[in-house]
């Protein structure tokens, strides 16, 4: 991959912007292959595209002639530019792929909800072999099958695979210390290798049949199995039999979750992608050794007016990215530059893949029945946007708003009488929940704008005293949490052009926090966000809640509007956000010590002390004297330690 420091160009154009600043650019660019950027004045990212030929490539875009309007409104926007030279033009479209994936250029079709999938391993390099779900890189010793579609799948298959093969699943180091059978021994989903319940012979025998099933020979597996049973009743071992029975009737039940098989093909994943309503849905199903192993649906964000081949190219490009291609890729559609992404895509994953749009067979019934899928799910998901445009719609009707939200803000804080206190916000919108835009706040006990650290203007810092809050001040905790998001608001998105301002801020509580929010909004010269707060009603009755709108009586809704539901359940993922994010700082905090705070004192003195005391509570009383008793501390960290516990002696 050519993407070192050697084989950049950075192209600037001083104040020229649009299509004079890409002509500017394109007299110095190369007729080799490679990789763009088009930056607008912030030096955001705002398209990355790849070429054979750059020159040739860029220079289309000085021409306003046929281009589209979304085209024209990137190219007006363009102040510089950022060109990277490859080898090749497979090794472009890679390097496109991934700088769209991490860089998320608003005018390139974007995958937003990308991530690797489990893996089902059978571990090497010990006599017994442990059966285990693993995500991300297959560096590992032992083999290794899936994908899998989600943790649930892989989860579930686990489980069956342990009834049907008995492999155990502990790690290394509670196999090595057991001295007695586990529970998992008990319930018939291990043969408890760890304490000699069975000999190697027998657990390799478990491991080759759970390998053969993976690798796709089911039927042997379950032929053989049948005959030991059979031969099992015959003796008259009818427990036996019984065992064996339950091991069938485990690999019976993962394969009756299959849904479709592929006969014929060994490793594939069946691609389909359906288009409406300026929408796009691809169904990605997986199948490894003839069997499947789930499906998952993707909605990539893009241009309404974009053809479905050149959106599921750039798919293609942006989810094999992190993930090795099988050899073979079935689609339901040809993609654009089909042949270079097969080439592409055979160069990342170090094998030969193809890639095909079947027209008849049992590829295409599985590609049919993968289409449907495709429908379906987009269908769902345009319902479900319909439903929840109303919602908004009814929101800013019961609200008083000028217009439905298209995002609203719901802040929540979590403590246990002022301690570990942490501030929460959740983010919604027409899409639902918008998980990657929720924030923690650690509560840092100062008052209002004086906090550095979170990118706050000088300018506002100086208008804020700090104060230090009374713990359990649900007010004060409020106004922190509000000053640090919006002031990092104004100084890194003063325009508003990135969409991260809320239309709509929904605060838990009552009156109270309601007007700590408005404080804060006043205090930063903010009037345009509407501030609304939902409260439990008498006996926190959910059902009952009273809101708080500026200027406004308390109101309640109707016990069976929507609205009042919808409202409902975004307070709660927020209170559900903000307890998580508080319990998990409770517990990182329980393993920490006060010795942990004291620059110097690292793992060998802090054991030396809590021998010598006991307890950090031993060390904050110990005198100086008794500190400097202790092996390895000197008269200097004495000293530093006592002043630490003693600031005010």
């Amino acid at each position: 991959m050519a993407d070192d420091p050697e084989n950049t160009e950075g192209e600037t154009t001083g104040s020229v912007t649009g299509a004079e600043a890409i002509r500017a650019v394109v007299k110095t660019l190369p007729t080799t292959s490679g990789v763009y950027r088009m930056l607008d004045r912030k030096g955001d990212a705002l398209y990355v595209g790849k070429a054979r030929n750059l020159k040739s490539r860029v220079g289309n875009y000085v021409s306003a002639a046929g281009l589209s309007n979304r085209i024209l409104r990137m190219v007006n926007e363009t102040f510089s530019m950022e060109v990277v030279v490859t080898h090749t033009e497979a090794e472009a479209l890679l390097l496109e792929s991934n700088l769209i994936k991490r860089l998320m250029p608003r005018y390139n079709v974007l995958l937003r909800d990308d991530k690797s999938f489990p893996d089902i391993r059978i571990t090497g390099g010990h006599d017994f072999a442990q059966l285990t779900k693993h995500r991300g890189a297959r560096n590992l010793p032992g083999e290794y099958f899936g994908p899998f579609a989600s943790a649930g799948a892989v989860n579930r298959t686990l489980i069956a695979l342990q009834r049907a093969f008995l492999l155990r699943s502990c790690s290394d180091s509670i196999f090595s210390t057991r001295t007695r059978p586990c529970l998992l021994f008990q319930i018939k989903r291990c043969s408890a290798p760890c304490v000699g319940r069975i000999d190697k012979d027998g657990y390799a025998k478990l491991v080759g049949e759970a390998r053969s099933f993976l690798q796709g020979r089911s039927k042997e597996v379950q032929e053989r199995l049948a005959r030991v049973m059979q031969a099992h009743s015959d003796a008259m071992e009818f427990e036996s039999a019984a065992m064996v029975r339950d091991r069938i009737r485990a690999l019976t039940q993962v394969q009756g979750r299959q849904d479709i098989n592929l006969p014929g093909v060994a490793d594939a994943d069946v691609i389909a992608a359906h288009q409406t309503g300026g929408q796009t849905c691809i169904q990605v199903f997986f199948f490894r050794a003839g069997q499947n192993w789930g499906n998952h649906a993707y909605f990539p964000s893009h241009d309404r007016q974009l053809p479905l081949e050149e959106v599921l190219a750039a798919f293609l490009g942006q989810f094999y990215d992190n993930k090795s291609p099988p050899r073979q890729i079935l689609l339901s559609h040809e993609p654009q530059e089909c042949a270079l992404l097969a080439e592409a895509l055979g160069v990342s994953a170090g094998h030969k893949v193809e890639i095909a749009v079947p027209k008849r067979g049992e590829k295409r019934q599985v590609l049919e029945h993968a289409l449907v899928n495709a429908r379906e799910a987009l269908a769902r998901r345009l319902a479900e946007s319909a439903t929840q445009q109303k919602l908004l719609e009814g929101t800013a009707l019961a609200l008083g708003l000028e217009a439905p939200p298209q995002r609203i803000e719901v802040y929540d804080n979590s403590h246990i009488q002022g301690s570990h206190a942490v501030g929460a916000m959740i983010v919604a919108g027409p899409g639902g929940f918008i998980k990657n835009a929720y924030r923690k706040f650690n509560i840092r006990g100062v008052g209002p704008l004086a906090d550095s650290k979170e990118g706050l203007g000088e300018a506002i810092e100086a208008s804020a005293e700090p104060a230090a809050l009374t713990p359990g001040d649900d007010y004060g905790m409020m106004r922190e949490m509000l000053s640090r998001r919006f002031a990092r608001a104004i100084k890194e998105d003063p325009d508003r052009e990135q969409g991260t301002w809320p239309d709509l801020v929904l605060i838990d509580g009552g009156p109270g926090q309601l007007s700590s929010a408005l404080q804060v909004m006043e205090d930063l010269g903010i009037d345009d966000i509407a501030l609304a707060a939902i409260a439990k009603g008498p006996d926190r009755d959910a059902g009952r809640e009273r809101f708080f709108r500026p200027g406004r009586p308390p109101f309640s809704l109707d016990q069976k509007d929507p609205v009042l539901y919808f409202l409902q359940r975004i307070r709660d993922e927020a209170h559900r956000f903000a307890i998580g994010t508080h319990r998990a700082r409770r517990v990182k905090a329980i393993g920490a010590s006060p010795l942990d705070e004291i620059s110097g004192i690292g793992g060998k003195r802090k054991k030396a002390l809590l021998h010598h005391f006991g307890s950090a509570r031993g060390v904050s009383r110990a005198g100086l004297t008794d500190l400097e008793r202790v092996e390895g501390i000197s008269k200097a960290v004495a000293k530093k330690i006592y002043d630490h516990f003693h600031v005010d002696g």
